[in-house]
């Protein structure tokens, strides 16, 4: 967790490799505490082995990072959403509730289009393969 020192220190080396850490330790608490991430993590491995696999070309693998990507940031933020409202509301309320949804439904619309990136770019080198 970044302190307040760092925040109002001016531009220094040592602070930004401080804000890797603490994005990596993030990075690592999301894999490792949350189901979704690591259904996600197996997803991008895979659409990462689908594309080495069939070669892509830069332009292709462009729109794939930007799937992967798309995905991995809305897990983040609906977790740090879902975490915050959980700390601040522990227990049942339809308000925080209706909040927890609206950010799901971010991971749901990230998901669906990186699923059909995913189609629309492996999917014609795929099936030059299989003819």
């Amino acid at each position: 967790m970044q302190d307040s020192k760092d925040r109002q220190k001016g531009f220094s080396i040592a602070s930004r490799l401080k804000s890797f850490r603490y994005a990596t330790r993030g990075l690592r608490v999301l894999v490792r505490e949350e189901h979704n991430a690591r259904v996600h993590l197996a997803a991008s491995l895979c659409a990462v082995g689908g594309g080495a696999a069939l070669r892509l070309s830069p332009g292709e693998w462009r729109w794939l990072v930007l799937a992967i990507a798309l995905v991995w940031l809305a897990e983040a933020f609906n977790t740090a959403i879902e975490d915050l409202c959980d700390r601040i509301c522990p227990d049942f309320d339809p308000a925080i509730g209706r909040i927890k949804d609206l950010a799901a439904a971010g991971v749901l619309v990230a998901s669906l289009a990186a699923a059909a990136i995913g189609l629309l770019t492996l999917g014609p080198p795929l099936l030059r393969v299989l003819q």
